[in-house]
């Protein structure tokens, strides 16, 4: 399942890619959370030879980037300019406060366990309303389904998230073996279904990218059409003054 979910990781970050969209809006941040973890995989799972300082820091830099990270990929649902600058706010507030506890706790594992509890159960926030408000759009005007599935995608792989979080930071189950199967199982989930989002989401973006092009042209056209008869009428305007006065 290591394995798997390795691949099902690897699978956002080359349809990003592909597709172009590794530099559209908030997809970079995207691209970068499903870098990070993608590679922290590997290093788990020992297909990247690297020492225990360098994954445990990895875990500690993954975990503190996250929140962030898909914070600032989730301002792309975004309902409006005011709703952006309240999402800044929070992660801003979000940056804040991991930095405040790593001062107080160092670069450790206790830092970590304060710091997931809250910056999960923000993104869960954030996901299961734009879930909702994705969701009602897609079922009144039937459009924008990679929106929805994107959220849908992001809301079941974060409320996971919660729950081994608890298990594994909180309660410290002895059964971590079984705790590292549900995580490469819902990750792998997770991945699928982003992925589904992005290849729709993109004919979306194709269809925007070609209206705006549209637009533009006719912009240019418009404006050529009216530098051209600005000097017609001007000459219109003459001949009545020289033929009235």
């Amino acid at each position: 399942m290591g394995l798997i979910s390795s691949i099902a990781l690897f699978l956002p970050i080359f349809f990003i890619l592909a597709f172009r969209l590794g530099g559209y809006r908030t997809f970079p941040a995207l691209l970068c959370y499903y870098v990070i973890v993608f590679v922290y995989n590997l290093l788990t799972q020992g297909y990247i030879n690297a020492g225990t300082d360098i994954i445990h820091n990895w875990n500690i830099s993954n975990n503190l980037l996250d929140a962030p990270l898909m914070l600032t990929f989730l301002t792309y649902f975004s309902t409006s300019p005011a709703f952006s600058k309240k999402m800044r706010i929070t992660i801003c507030s979000v940056i804040g406060f991991e930095i405040a506890v790593v001062l107080l706790k160092g670069y450790t594992t206790d830092a970590i366990t304060i710091i997931l509890g809250p910056a999960l159960l923000t993104v869960v926030f954030f996901c299961a309303y734009f879930f909702i408000h994705q969701t009602k759009i897609t079922i009144t005007h039937h459009k924008a389904m990679g929106k929805a599935i994107i959220a849908a995608s992001l809301l079941f792989a974060y409320g996971c998230y919660t729950i081994i979080y608890l298990m594994y930071y909180v309660f410290k189950t002895p059964y971590v073996a079984d705790t590292f199967l549900v995580y490469f199982l819902v990750a792998t989930f997770s991945s699928l279904l982003m992925c589904a989002g992005i290849i729709i989401e993109r004919k979306r973006v194709q269809k925007l990218n070609e209206l705006l092009q549209t637009r533009k042209e006719l912009s240019e056209l418009y404006k050529e059409d009216t530098k051209k008869a600005a000097p017609l009428r001007t000459a219109m305007l003459d001949f009545d003054k020289d033929q009235w006065s």
